[in-house]
């Protein structure tokens, strides 16, 4: 157990060094000027543009709108709205992830205010989208029901190619405020959002590692006690 428990600390602290050098990376993209987005995009190459600012102009086809939810924000109940961005003269269409509104104004009537019309430029992030996990429902494209962003899924129901943009948001607390009271997306803050617990594990870990040691050492130190007291005994015998 002590040897186990020090090679998994050995390979968080391998762990820690990789999730801080791709951090790293992630943070010098976002400081960089945005990117027009190409007419066409090759998705294999989104990996190495993950995070990288872009601004993309074109039309939202709101008629083609998917909700992904329910999604929890600040306590709320709500979905992340993904909208069809149709790009002019033959560019491809992409898929937008234009932020979270409350569940109230799922319906399209109640938030006319956050559905702009006519030609628009988005600034956002090249985004490598969540995974669902093993408690997520698989989705139900026939029935417009979304709980988790499957790229490629969407892609096809729209038209759009397979690539992923999260709008963002720079604003303070009261233009969250204004734009959920209307039904406005909320996008995403420009920023890495990326967990890194490696530190905790490191410590869990070394620290399992130790103590067990000092477990063993006390039950083998009690185990040459007791041996030698009763060589001690047979000897007096």
């Amino acid at each position: 157990m002590p040897l186990t428990a020090f090679a998994l600390g050995c390979w968080q602290v391998h762990r820690l060094n990789w999730k801080a050098d791709l951090i790293a990376r992630f943070e010098d993209r976002l400081i960089r000027p945005p990117l027009q987005l190409p007419p066409k995009i090759d998705p294999t190459a989104i990996k190495e543009f993950d995070y990288r600012r872009i601004l993309a102009t074109g039309t939202y086809r709101h008629d083609q709108e998917m909700l992904i939810g329910p999604r929890i924000h600040e306590g709320e109940n709500g979905y992340l709205v993904v909208t069809p961005l149709e790009r002019p003269n033959g560019a491809s269409t992409v898929l937008v992830c234009r932020g979270w509104i409350k569940k109230e104004f799922k319906d399209q009537k109640m938030r006319e205010e956050g559905l702009p019309r006519g030609v628009i430029t988005v600034e956002g992030l090249l985004r490598e989208p969540f995974k669902k996990n093993l408690f997520t429902p698989d989705n139900n494209p026939g029935m417009d029901e979304w709980y988790f962003p499957d790229v490629a899924q969407m892609a096809k129901m729209t038209g759009a190619q397979p690539v992923w943009v999260e709008e963002t948001l720079v604003g303070d607390f009261l233009e969250e405020q204004r734009r959920e009271a209307r039904g406005i997306p909320i996008g995403r803050s420009p920023e890495v959002h990326l967990r890194n617990n490696h530190a905790q594990y490191i410590f869990t870990w070394y620290t399992l590692s130790l103590a067990t040691a000092v477990m063993l050492w006390m039950v083998v130190k009690k185990k040459r006690s007791i041996t030698s007291q009763r060589v001690r005994q047979n000897r007096e015998w």
